[in-house]
């Protein structure tokens, strides 16, 4: 549609407006300078019958002066303002009408002049009767010109307040209720709500006034959209970030009010889960050439291809393994990354924690031994000592077979009570520089290694975080004690020590050697320990096994739970 001038549309109908004031005006102006010689005209005409009764009076008295009432009633009779009675706007009748008063005029005029005034005054009551209606026809002319006066100005108000009705009309429909929508807009834009109508209207103004509102409200819309939309991620944001807080602190909770062992890890990774559901996740701890320790968050670990990210277990200068996922989308990764950090520093803290205990045990334990050096370790020496001093001490006469043979279970038994000792407080002394049971254990057979020549080997398949503190000691002590038996007792050249994970609930520690046998050990129950390791075992709520090689020899294979305290 083509649209058009709103203030073209204005000035029309304003000068419309001016332009039939205009015309009412100069018609009523015309109408008017037309009307001025009317009552002259009129006072002439009635003249021209007392001038007419004069001219008869003067014929009868004093007629010297005829020709100058002649002249004077001529005067009268072509004078201009009953010439106008021959414009061409004036009426036919009103023209003939007149000029029949001045053919009358002359007839009666040449009465005058022949001196009859007999003929003039029978004549003089039909001219004064064309006078009359002359006078009347130039009435009826000005009854006319102010009754066509009157009816213009009718019509032309009429006319103007027809083009007003239509302009306010006009106004109203066109420019008032376009200004009007305009302004309900702006209300309802001012409470918020900016999806509003614009009016629709053919003129340029009002078009480009409503364009540039609507363009307005537009991007204001859009704006307080995207306005809202920031608002909300931020909220999202702030909300999640909460969320990750309190799963972080919840898990550090957690991890530190009880045992770090794998079903607190697993369940710190279940937490982990619980908040990222569409993100598979596994633990992997491994330390040195340790086995690794794999723990899986519910839901398993699945096997097809999908988006797989690694977060290290780092903390300071500490690599303990790494954090895994798996999701088809994209992973939160300043949250896995936080949550691997808090882990690492978590076992960071905890093999710290069971470092300090461990140290403070080996430091107890060897206040023990030097107690126990002190103590029965003299008193043993000064039994040998007299044992002997006894037997060269005896006389020929108090020697017998029994006496030498009672003394000489003495001996073997203070000796075999010494080398105990001695033992024991080798066990005692055994150190323990970190939370590591396979460093332990490789340290500790170092020293059998530089003591003997049995070849000596280790398979450690254990992760770590298995087992305990208290643990740690005890298996130390076990297998250390059951290599010993078979480098002294049981005359054994090669020696291999496995450990590994058994199942899901129990660890196994095996010394295999190639010595004497099982038979003999069992004969020798006492003098190999089976009893002190035994109750080792008891202590980690495990057994301990005594079997023979297919090869020969002899395998002792201790079965215990991880993270159990002792009995």
């Amino acid at each position: 549609m083509k649209k058009g001038s709103l203030t073209s549309t204005i000035l029309g109908l304003m000068l419309t407006l001016i332009l039939v004031s205009s015309g009412l005006a100069t018609f009523a102006i015309i109408n008017l300078s037309y009307s001025l010689g009317d009552a002259r005209a009129i006072n002439a005409s009635g003249s021209l019958r007392m001038q007419s009764y004069r001219l008869m009076l003067n014929q009868n008295t004093n007629r010297e002066d005829t020709m100058e009432k002649i002249e004077e009633f001529e005067k009268t009779l072509y004078s201009d303002d009953l010439k106008r009675s021959l414009d061409w706007e004036t009426p036919a009748k009103l023209e003939a009408q007149y000029l029949l008063v001045i053919h009358k005029w002359k007839v009666m005029r040449s009465y005058i002049e022949a001196e009859n005034p007999p003929l003039y005054a029978a004549a003089l009551k039909d001219f004064v009767d064309t006078i009359d209606l002359l006078v009347l026809e130039t009435e009826h002319y000005a009854a006319f010109k102010l009754k066509l006066l009157a009816v213009s100005q009718i019509i032309g108000l009429s006319l103007m307040l027809f083009i007003a009705f239509l302009a306010v009309r006009f106004t109203k429909r066109r420019v008032v209720a376009p200004l009007k929508q305009l302004m309900e807009s702006a209300n309802t834009i001012s409470k918020g709500n900016f999806d509003v109508e614009m009016p629709k209207t053919e003129y340029i103004e009002l078009s480009a006034l409503s364009s540039a509102f609507e363009s307005t409200a537009k991007e204001i819309s859009t704006l307080y959209r995207d306005l809202e939309g920031q608002v909300k991620d931020k909220t999202l944001a702030l909300t999640r970030s909460n969320n990750e807080l309190t799963l972080l602190y919840d898990s550090l909770v957690m991890l530190h009010s009880r045992k770090l062992e794998i079903s607190s890890l697993k369940a710190a990774l279940n937490q982990l889960r619980t908040h990222e559901p569409d993100t598979f996740l596994r633990l992997v701890i491994v330390q040195d050439n340790d086995e690794e320790l794999v723990i899986e968050a519910d839901g398993g670990w699945p096997q097809q291809h999908n988006s797989q990210t690694h977060f290290p277990l780092k903390f300071e200068s500490y690599e303990l393994g790494y954090l895994e996922t798996k999701s088809s989308e994209e992973p939160n990764y300043q949250l896995f990354k936080n949550f691997a950090i808090m882990l690492a520093r978590s076992i960071v803290i905890y093999n710290a924690t069971e470092q300090r205990q461990q140290l403070a045990l080996m430091e107890e334990r060897g206040v023990i031994a030097r107690e126990l050096h002190d103590s029965l370790g003299q008193i043993l020496s000064f039994l040998k000592i007299q044992v002997s001093l006894l037997s060269k001490g005896l006389d020929s006469a108090c020697r017998n077979p029994q006496v030498e043979h009672q003394i000489s279970e003495i001996n073997e038994g203070v000796n075999t009570a010494y080398v105990q000792l001695r033992e024991l407080l080798s066990t005692f002394r055994l150190t323990i520089k970190d939370p590591n049971l396979h460093h332990a254990i490789e340290a500790m057979l170092e020293q059998l290694r530089s003591q003997s020549d049995a070849k000596i080997t280790l398979d450690y398949k254990l992760p770590m975080q298995l087992l305990g503190a208290h643990q740690h000691i005890h298996v130390l002590q076990l297998t250390r004690e059951a290599t010993v038996n078979a480098i002294k007792h049981a005359q054994a050249e090669q020696i291999n020590i496995r450990c590994f994970k058994d199942s899901d609930s129990h660890v196994s520690i095996t010394i295999s050697d190639n010595g004497i046998g099982v038979d003999e050990v069992r004969k020798r129950a006492q003098h190999f320990g089976i009893g002190i390791m035994q109750e080792r075992a008891s202590r980690l709520s495990g057994i301990v096994d005594f079997s023979g090689n297919p090869g020969g020899g002899t395998k002792v294979t201790l079965t215990f739970p991880p993270q159990q305290e002792p009995a």
